[in-house]
Formats: C-alpha cells, structure tokens, sequence
C-alpha cells in the first residue's frame, strides 16, 4: 500500500473526512469491547480548533490515481492537561485513527510518519497518552518503542470531567547527518528529510 500524508486543510471536505475517520475507529473500538471513544464526540468544530492550534493529518491510500483516507492524526506541540507544563522538548500524538477498511498496519505507518514530523521539527519525543483502563492500546504503543513514563490521574476532558491516562514516550533518532569538514574548517551538512 502506498500511502501519503497532508496537513488537513479547514474545508468542508477534510472536516467530514476526519470526523467520518473518529466515527469509524470508534464503532470499531466499541465492536471490539475497548470503552474509549464514542461516535459523535468529535465534531467538526474540534478538528477545525486543532488545524488552527496545532497540526491535523490526514494520511490516503493511493491506488491507481485513486486516493481514499485511510486515516489521520492530530500533533500537539504542547499537551498541559496530562504532562503539565513542559519544556519544548516533544510532539504529543492524539487521536491516531485508522479506517475499518485500511490493511493491518496502518497505524504502525501512521505513528512512524508523526514521529518523522517530530524529528523534523528538532523534538527528540515522541509522547502520547492512553486510557489507564485500556491495556491493549497501551501494549499496542509499547510495541512500537513507547515506554510507559508515568500516569496523570485526573486529566480533565473537553467537558470537565476527569479521568486517568497512562503517559507514554519514545525517543527519536537523530535525523541530521554529521556536518562534514571543508578544508577551511566550516562545516555543513543536510538534513535527511530534505530540509
């Protein structure tokens, strides 16, 4: 499967795609007995709040000059409801959301692009949270290189309630080549993501 990524633009049509997106991962979860999510808890309105505040990011499957959504992600460059006030140091990943029609593996893809974002922005974290009470996602990011840091008992949710997560992280590699030397000493180099 050949995926690529964009930045969620605020239109109509990425606005529905990310709600459509939150909605399907939610009846899966709930078909699967994994209380997290619920269909209709995210609107238009919050997906168009975090394109404004931070990055939304929509990932298609392109098959034959056909594209269809396989899923999405929201980066936070900050997240003081669980990990409280922090140096600049991270990239918080929230609502990473595969399609029910997306191929096995998806996610993993979708996590490592958010990761290589974060890289590319000079951050060495990668963190997220997960439900305390959902062992399976959080043995899911633990799988891909997480460890589990601390739990922030009582994060306190859009509509004021509260609840406990299990903060994990990951530590990036280093995605700068060594500057080479010139022969005058100065030196320069490339970042392998192009930039």
């Amino acid at each position: 499967m050949n995926v690529s990524f964009r930045p969620a633009m605020d239109c109509a049509a990425d606005l529905a795609l990310l709600v459509g997106l939150y909605d399907d991962a939610a009846r899966w979860m709930i078909g699967h007995g994994i209380d997290q999510w619920k269909p209709g808890e995210k609107d238009t309105d919050h997906f168009r709040r975090w394109i404004r505040q931070g990055e939304v990011w929509l990932a298609e499957a392109v098959e034959e000059a056909a594209e269809e959504a396989v899923g999405g992600w929201e980066l936070w460059w900050e997240d003081v409801p669980a990990w409280g006030e922090q140096p600049p140091v991270a990239g918080y990943v929230h609502r990473l959301m595969t399609s029910s029609s997306a191929p096995a593996g998806t996610g993993r893809v979708l996590l490592d692009a958010a990761e290589r974002r974060i890289a590319a922005a000079g951050r060495p974290l990668a963190r997220l949270d997960c439900l305390a009470t959902n062992p399976r996602l959080r043995a899911y990011y633990e799988e891909a290189g997480y460890a589990v840091v601390g739990e922030q008992t009582a994060k306190e949710g859009a509509g004021g309630d509260t609840y406990g997560v299990i903060l994990l992280e990951k530590r990036l590699a280093d995605t700068t080549v060594p500057r080479a030397r010139s022969k005058s000493g100065a030196g320069h180099g490339r970042s392998r993501s192009g930039g």
